[in-house]
C-alpha cells in the first residue's frame, strides 16, 4: 500500500493544486486603462483563455511584474501585417508581425512560464518559446524584461478587447517546455536582440523549406533566434527547391501551410510564371516576389545567371552584357506585378569582381526608377551581401521600402547579419521597412512580355 501510496502521490498534489488554484476573473471586457492584476505572486504558472478583438483593438498581459520591475508584456493586437506587434508577441524581446487570429473572432491563448522559459500559443500554436539567458541584454528603458516571480496583470490599451474562460494554474517546479529545443541565444554578442528591443522589425522575408530545412526545423530557429521567417514557395519553372506548377498546387500548398506561423509569400520563378498562374492563385500569398537571376539573353536563350554554363557572352563585351542585363530587370520589375525585387543587383560569377565598377550610377538609376515608380521592395540579401551600401543609401534617398531576404539552401544560413549592418551603416529606420499592407500588385496589370513556344 505504501508503494501505491508514493506512486500517486505526484497525481494527488496535482489535484490539490487544481483545488487551490488562485482566483481569476473568468471573464473580462477590457477598453482603454480598464484592467485587473492579481493579489500575488507567481513564479511557474500558465494562464489561458480566449480572447476576441478588432484590428484597431489592443490589450497587454503583464506577467513578472513587480513593484520595481515592469516584467514582461504579451501583446493583443490583430490586424493586416502593417509593421505593428501582434498577438502573442513577447513585447520588445519576440515582436511577432502577423497574427494567427482572425480580426473580431475568439481565439485562445496560453501563457506559461516555466523557469526561465517563457512560452506562448495562439490557437494551439506555439508562437514564442523564449529562454532568457544568464545575462540577457536589455537597452536602456528595458532593464526590468526579466524573469522573476512576480503578478500577473491584464491591461486594456485601446478600443474593446474581451476575454473569457481565463483559468490561472501554478506550475510545479522544473516543468519544461517541450518547445524548448534549442540553447538560448547568447545576447551580449546577438544583433537581433538590439533590433528587438528597439521595435525594429526583423522579418527574414526569403526563406525557402528546402535542403534539410522543414517547416518544423524552421518554425524551432524563428523562435529561437527572434526573427520572423516569410516562408516562400517557387511558382514557375528552373528553379532549385519546392517547385508550384500551376494553380491547384497554389491553393494545395496554401492550405498546408496556412496553420503554421510564418508570414506566407511565393516567388515568381522563371520568367514564365505570369503566363501560368491566375492573379487570383497568387493573391493568396501575403507577398510576391521575383528577380532577375533568371533571362532572356541577347540571343534569345533562356539564362540562369547563376549557372556558370548557362552566361553566354557570344563576342559581346561586359558593358554590352551589363547594359543587356539591366534592360531584362527592367522588363521585368515593369511587367511583372512583384511586391519585392529579390537578390538585387545580382551578377553572374564571372563578372562579381567588377560589381562596383560595373554598376554604375546610371544603371543603377534604372534599376531605381522602376522600384519607386511602382512601389517595390528592394531586398537586403544576407547571402549574397548585396545590394551595396551605396545603392541602399540611394534608394532610402528615394523613400524606397526595404525588406530583408536570405534565399538559403538548407537549415544552415545566418541571421541577417548583412542587414544588421546596413541597418547601421545606411541609417535605415523602422519607417524604411516594407510590409504587405503596403502591397499594391493587385492594381497593377501582368503584361505578357515574352513569348514562348
Amino acid at each position: 500500500m505504501r508503494h501505491k501510496f508514493l506512486h500517486s502521490l505526484p497525481a494527488i498534489l496535482l489535484l490539490l493544486a487544481a483545488s487551490c488554484r488562485p482566483t481569476v476573473p473568468s471573464a473580462l471586457d477590457l477598453g482603454a486603462g480598464d484592467g485587473w492584476t492579481s493579489q500575488q505572486s507567481f513564479a511557474d504558472f500558465e494562464l489561458s483563455g480566449q480572447a476576441r478583438c478588432s484590428e484597431d483593438d489592443r490589450a497587454l498581459i503583464r506577467i513578472c511584474q513587480q513593484a520595481d520591475c515592469a516584467g514582461y508584456e504579451v501583446i493583443l493586437h490583430n490586424g493586416p501585417i502593417d509593421g505593428t506587434t501582434k498577438t502573442g508577441s513577447l513585447a520588445h524581446v519576440r515582436n511577432l508581425y502577423r497574427s494567427l487570429a482572425a480580426d473580431g473572432e475568439w481565439f485562445d491563448f496560453d501563457i506559461a512560464l516555466r523557469g526561465r522559459n517563457i512560452g506562448v500559443r495562439i490557437n494551439g500554436t506555439d508562437v514564442v518559446c523564449y529562454t532568457e539567458p544568464e545575462k540577457p541584454w536589455r537597452a536602456p528603458g528595458h532593464e526590468g524584461e526579466r524573469i522573476a516571480p512576480g503578478r500577473i496583470a491584464l491591461q486594456g490599451l485601446q478600443g474593446r478587447v474581451e476575454l473569457r474562460n481565463l483559468i490561472l494554474t501554478p506550475l510545479p517546479e522544473g516543468t519544461k517546455n517541450p518547445a524548448d529545443t534549442l540553447a538560448p541565444v547568447n545576447e551580449q554578442k546577438d544583433g537581433i536582440i538590439r533590433l528587438q528591443q528597439r521595435d525594429f522589425p526583423v522579418i527574414d522575408y526569403h526563406v525557402h523549406l528546402k535542403g534539410d530545412l522543414t517547416k518544423e526545423m524552421a518554425h524551432a530557429m524563428s523562435m529561437n533566434y527572434g526573427i520572423n521567417y516569410g516562408v516562400a514557395p517557387n511558382a514557375g519553372e528552373g528553379g532549385v527547391g519546392r517547385m508550384l506548377a500551376d494553380d491547384a498546387e497554389v491553393y494545395a500548398y496554401h492550405d498546408e501551410i496556412s496553420g503554421e506561423p510564418f508570414l506566407f509569400g511565393v516567388q515568381g520563378e522563371g520568367r514564365k510564371w505570369t503566363q501560368t498562374f491566375s492573379p487570383e492563385a497568387l493573391g493568396i500569398f501575403e507577398y510576391l516576389f521575383t528577380d532577375a537571376m533568371t533571362i532572356i539573353d541577347h540571343k534569345g536563350r533562356n539564362s540562369r545567371i547563376y549557372r556558370p554554363e548557362e552566361v553566354h557572352f557570344d563576342g559581346i563585351s561586359r558593358q554590352q552584357y551589363m547594359d543587356h542585363l539591366v534592360g531584362q530587370t527592367v522588363l521585368i520589375l515593369t511587367n511583372e506585378p512583384a511586391d519585392i525585387y529579390a537578390n538585387p543587383t545580382f551578377l553572374p560569377g564571372v563578372l562579381q569582381a567588377e560589381y562596383e565598377a560595373l554598376w554604375t550610377p546610371e544603371r543603377v538609376d534604372k534599376i531605381l526608377d522602376v522600384l519607386e515608380k511602382y512601389h517595390i521592395a528592394l531586398e537586403i540579401n544576407p547571402r549574397y551581401k548585396i545590394p551595396s551600401f551605396d545603392i541602399i543609401r540611394k534608394a532610402k534617398a528615394r523613400g524606397i521600402k526595404f525588406t530583408f531576404g536570405t534565399n538559403n539552401v538548407d537549415s544552415r544560413f545566418g541571421r541577417l547579419e548583412y542587414a544588421l549592418e546596413a541597418i547601421e551603416a545606411c541609417g535605415l529606420a523602422p519607417g524604411d521597412i516594407w510590409f504587405p499592407s503596403m502591397s499594391i500588385r493587385s492594381t497593377r496589370p501582368t503584361v505578357i512580355y515574352n513569348h514562348f513556344e
